[in-house]
């Protein structure tokens, strides 16, 4: 084996290297180039071994076996031991290693706004201002990849059948994700890590409109100008009846060739199913 670490600290002692799993998967022969096959259905085998350490403390596997579905019990239960036990908020969703996705209500917030090319007769927008404007509820879905964003069709923690709409937050793409920029990301992905990326969505500059942002609104005017109308109205209730399904394209909203099928909308459901695939 290659010089490595094989001893790790963890609370309530050290972590010593006592097993290893190898991976067995079928390969073309290494100048045989295959088109048109799949490699993630290859035939695959793994094995489990167990590691033995010289007087120095140096690992080397040792002959192994067949890895089973007893092992992968083992394994997984003991794994699931490092994980600390949480309370969850009554917003939160769904709460896994990989990913946290939860709800938030809607309200008035504070908003700020510092438009690169604001359009001409905005009334309260032109200018570097914060102001406080009605946001819709949303949900938040946090994963290693990132953080999307989506405006929910009513005020009220939604369910797997819940369709999804655009948000109107600026910093957010057509694709839900949020744009970054230079706003400071998490280092943790965690329960205790959600204020920070509500921050990131509420509490950060918006410069302008992402790429085909301006047509998830219905209505006329665009994005920009149904914020500003909202500022300059001191509105209470953000508007949902304006904002479109989230994932419908220009096309499936105009007008679709005779004899196709609207695209299935985007529910709660199946947007954590595709996020917990990717």
């Amino acid at each position: 084996m290659s010089d490595h670490s094989s001893y790790f600290e963890a609370s309530g002692g050290g972590l010593v290297l006592t097993s290893a799993i190898l991976l067995y998967r079928n390969e073309p022969p290494r100048n045989l180039r295959t088109y048109g096959t799949n490699r993630e259905a290859a035939p695959a085998f793994a094995s489990i071994h167990s590691v033995e350490h010289d007087g120095e403390g140096q690992p080397t596997i040792a002959v192994g076996v067949p890895l089973s579905r007893a092992h992968l019990r083992q394994w997984t239960q003991a794994l699931g031991r490092t994980v600390v036990p949480e309370i969850l908020p009554d917003n939160v969703l769904v709460a896994h290693p990989d990913m946290i996705a939860w709800w938030v209500p809607a309200r008035v917030r504070p908003a700020y706004f510092a438009l690169s090319s604001p359009p001409a007769g905005l009334r309260l927008l032109a200018a570097r201002t914060t102001v406080p404007v009605p946001y819709p509820a949303h949900l938040l879905v946090a994963t290693r990849s990132g953080l999307g964003v989506y405006a929910l069709p009513a005020n009220a923690r939604p369910t797997a059948d819940t369709e999804l709409l655009h948000s109107p937050v600026l910093n957010v793409f057509i694709n839900g994700s949020l744009c970054w920029g230079n706003i400071p990301q998490p280092k943790a992905l965690s329960i205790a890590s959600i204020p920070e990326y509500e921050s990131a969505v509420f509490d950060s500059w918006s410069t302008h409109p992402n790429p085909g942002q301006e047509l998830t609104v219905r209505g006329k005017g665009g994005l920009v100008r149904l914020w500003d109308d909202l500022a300059a109205q001191g509105a209470r209730h953000f508007p949902v009846r304006r904002l479109k399904p989230f994932g419908a394209t220009i096309r499936t909203q105009a007008r679709r060739p005779a004899g196709t099928q609207a695209a299935a909308a985007m529910t709660v459901g199946r947007l954590i199913e595709m996020s917990a695939r990717s």
